[in-house]
């Protein structure tokens, strides 16, 4: 795999991932453009946790190759921790910790992160910043990681299930904190298909492990014949969006 271009942010080539002779993930390549945002979307457990997970370099590939910023996300993990921010489905945080205090130790973590009050009320916090991480709800936990994903101003970020579980309120204030990231390249995973809709540029379909369709949101419509995305995936795949697969 070549050096990325500098057209693209992040270039995943052929990722496989198989587990105990199950493939998880079957040959997916992504080329995603600097400051786009790029939807992945699929049903629970069609492989879209397991993707991200290898472009992060969270999980290691089969076969394949990523590379982010031109950076090899294994090999050269210190560089791209400092252009990379990953908000996961699940928070694993210290417990005791409040949340200004997660805030500040991830502040500690870059050379130019965000105000630490600016980031709590990016995400409606700031009203529990001396609230235990334990303590909090679960949106609010969920909002907290996204501040986390956000506090070191990456270059790029991977955001998995971004509003999953919060109330509508909450839910566009996250839209809206995210559609002001200009600068950023966003990779969205999600199977909420108003939130795809809204803030990506182009996304891509996948089912079983593979792209079963990619372009912008108008394109992967009119590839299906379909009025929305939900349609669209029904229709390429002949089941519901919220159909539970195999676990990613």
């Amino acid at each position: 795999m070549t050096e990325n271009s500098s057209s693209h942010a992040i270039a995943a080539d052929h990722l496989v991932k198989r587990y105990k002779g199950k493939t998880a993930v079957d040959g997916i390549s992504l080329e995603i453009l600097h400051g786009e945002t790029f939807g992945i979307l699929g049903a629970n457990g069609a492989g879209k946790t397991t993707t991200v997970e290898m472009i992060a370099g969270l999980r290691k590939p089969t076969e394949g190759a990523v590379r982010i910023l031109g950076l090899d996300p294994f090999t050269d993990r210190a560089k791209v921790r400092q252009l990379l921010g990953v908000q996961l489905q699940q928070a694993y945080l210290h417990g005791s910790l409040t949340a200004r205090e997660l805030v500040d130790l991830y502040r500690s973590f870059y050379p130019n992160p965000l105000d630490a009050e600016q980031a709590l009320r990016m995400v409606d916090l700031q009203d529990r910043a001396k609230t235990k991480f334990d303590n909090l709800s679960g949106g609010q936990m969920q909002r907290l990681s996204i501040a986390l994903a956000l506090i070191g101003q990456p270059q790029v970020v991977i955001l998995d299930e971004l509003t999953t579980g919060l109330d509508p309120r909450a839910r566009r204030r996250i839209w809206a904190t995210i559609e002001a990231l200009e600068a950023q390249t966003v990779i969205l995973v999600s199977h909420a298909m108003d939130e795809v809709e809204r803030l990506c540029n182009r996304v891509a379909l996948i089912d079983n492990g593979r792209i079963i369709a990619q372009g912008s949101p108008i394109d992967v419509r009119e590839q299906a014949g379909a009025p929305s995305l939900e349609d669209a995936f029904v229709a390429l795949t002949g089941k519901a969006i919220d159909e539970e697969q195999d676990e990613d």
